[in-house]
């Protein structure tokens, strides 16, 4: 029979068959959706392991910056993978109803509770679901929210300021400031969240290895993104996750457990594991307090058809999950390159000074600076803007997947399900853009008067996403930035313990610093100068 004959064939010459049947693979990857016509490394048009290759080594951001400068606007960094760094794409791929969905990189990033998948704002691929995910909760995060959230961003900058002086002054000890930044950005998102603190900043160390354990798992997030199906194989694996449904292992995050513990003090029933079945109306009268997770709450009683108390946990995690490793990048970035730019630095104190003498804080005791008071310093805001520009926190291309018949993208047709995508590191250095000295830390760019040029610089902005998938939590994370970095400055004075030293980074899709250890000495806080004590004392009325 010819079967029998194929058979043999194949058996006797098994080796070449292999060989062929490879070649074609990789053919077809080669050519796919006439992607060859693009330029980038040879390897990445024939297989996705180069990807995860310069992933796994942690700093891709470098190879993006250099392909680009190298082959120009567009490169190819997979078989099915388009980098952009044209600005014109930005408002193709993330412009409202364009018809774009997020790859399969974000599910790599669902968290995993009692063996399911959790699917939330950030990591859903399904437009429609987003955005019936983002009504219900989008006015907890309004920039008109922020006056409730302040207090619980204030209890908590009061007493880091207070722990960053019994810890670090006068110690021989200096501080790893990258991780007590986190520390910071971990409790205040706990008592915006929970009006509870995690108690990193009161400890000083990692409360339940929450730190240590989304350090791991951003580090395997990010390789294993660019092959996605090497997610069902092990975190999602389909045996580990019965396992987990049943109880036999515990796949839960340490802030999932967190999160719980705080539904369960307000949803009695989630303790006993008990479904919520009772009419709205019956169901017992929901803590009234002005935290997220209230709001949360709220929208669940307002929309029990659809926003579960899964969901609600969900959104409790996410801000823990990427909330406060953001911010606390962007805190580090900021306090970086004023201490590598002492003219800049210098600047900025003036610039508080200047204020505080003329009355304009409310708080001369802590030093505590207001979100309002925050918003009248524009060297502050140059300075924060320039920070998020020369190192924004996500560090990998923002991957979307083209819709079906294609589309024209900053002058080139893609086919649809062509993955393309922006990176910020990229597009934040476009030199026409942000002008020829794009690697310099320069807030001055920023206060230039050309309000056409700011206007675009501002529009080319990535660091927290662009379009209707925006960082939902934005505003809290301005909120923490604005007020953190005058209030230190006008109660310390922070240097290097290294003035030589250079800080480590890893990109691990959120590209974190290390071996950022700085001393504190105390500053007097600059008083009001006499005759401006009366403003002083209406301002703080």
């Amino acid at each position: 029979m010819i079967t029998d004959r194929i058979i043999q064939l194949l058996a006797e010459n098994w080796l070449p068959a292999v060989f062929a049947i490879v070649l074609a693979f990789l053919a077809k990857n080669r050519y796919h959706n006439g992607l060859n016509k693009y330029p980038g490394p040879f390897l990445a048009s024939l297989t996705d392991w180069w990807r995860f290759v310069d992933v796994y080594k942690r700093r891709p951001d470098r190879t993006h910056i250099a392909l680009h400068k190298k082959h120009g606007s567009v490169v190819r960094l997979g078989p099915n993978v388009l980098s952009f760094s044209d600005p014109d794409a930005l408002k193709t791929i993330y412009g409202l109803n364009k018809g774009f969905v997020k790859s399969e990189f974000y599910v790599v990033q669902q968290s995993v509770v009692k063996g399911h998948s959790l699917q939330s704002l950030f990591s859903t691929v399904d437009n429609d679901f987003h955005m019936q995910f983002r009504r219900c909760v989008n006015s907890a995060f309004a920039m008109s929210a922020l006056v409730q959230y302040e207090p619980f961003v204030d209890n908590t900058t009061k007493l880091f300021l207070k722990q960053t002086e019994r810890l670090y002054i006068d110690k021989p000890e200096p501080c790893d400031f990258t991780r007590w930044l986190q520390f910071y950005a971990f409790d205040v998102i706990g008592e915006i969240t929970y009006s509870k603190r995690h108690g990193f900043i009161e400890k000083n160390e990692d409360i339940d290895g929450i730190v240590a354990y989304l350090t791991k798992l951003f580090l395997y997030v990010a390789p294993i993104g660019q092959i996605p199906l090497l997610d069902r194989l092990l975190l999602k694996n389909p045996i580990y996750l019965k396992l987990s449904q049943w109880g036999l292992v515990d796949s839960t995050m340490p802030v999932a457990r967190f999160a719980r513990a705080r539904m369960a003090e307000r949803l009695p029933e989630l303790e006993s594991g008990k479904p919520s079945l009772l009419p709205t109306s019956e169901k017992t009268p929901l803590v009234k307090s002005p935290d997220l997770l209230s709001k949360f709450l709220a929208a669940r009683e307002a929309r029990p058809d659809f926003m579960t108390d899964n969901l609600v946990q969900t959104m409790a995690v996410s801000m823990a999950f990427a909330g406060s490793e953001t911010t606390a990048i962007s805190l580090s970035a900021v306090f970086y390159f004023l201490l590598k730019n002492p003219p800049a630095l210098a600047s900025l104190l003036a610039e508080i000074d200047g204020a505080a003498r003329q009355g304009r804080f409310s708080d001369y005791e802590s030093g505590l600076v207001t979100w309002h008071e925050s918003q009248t310093l524009p060297y502050l805001d140059a300075c924060v803007k320039e920070a998020f520009r020369l190192h924004p926190a996500p560090g990998l291309p923002m991957e979307r997947i083209v819709p079906e018949g294609g589309l024209e993208i900053a002058g080139h047709r893609v086919r649809g399900g062509t993955i393309v995508g922006c990176s910020a590191w990229v597009i934040h250095r476009n030199k026409d853009v942000f002008g020829t000295d794009v690697e310099a830390f320069q807030p001055e760019r920023w206060l230039v008067d050309d309000e056409q040029r700011v206007k675009v610089m501002n529009g080319t902005m990535l660091q927290f996403g662009m379009g209707s998938r925006t960082c939902i939590g934005k505003n809290i994370s301005l909120l923490e930035i604005y007020k953190l970095v005058p209030s230190m400055l006008r109660r310390f004075e922070i240097e290097f313990d290294d003035p030589s030293q250079e800080w480590e980074i890893v990109n691990a899709w959120f590209v974190k610093q290390s071996n950022f250890t700085t001393r504190f000495k105390l500053r007097n806080i600059v008083m009001p100068d006499e005759g401006v004590s009366a403003a002083a004392a209406h301002v703080a009325a």
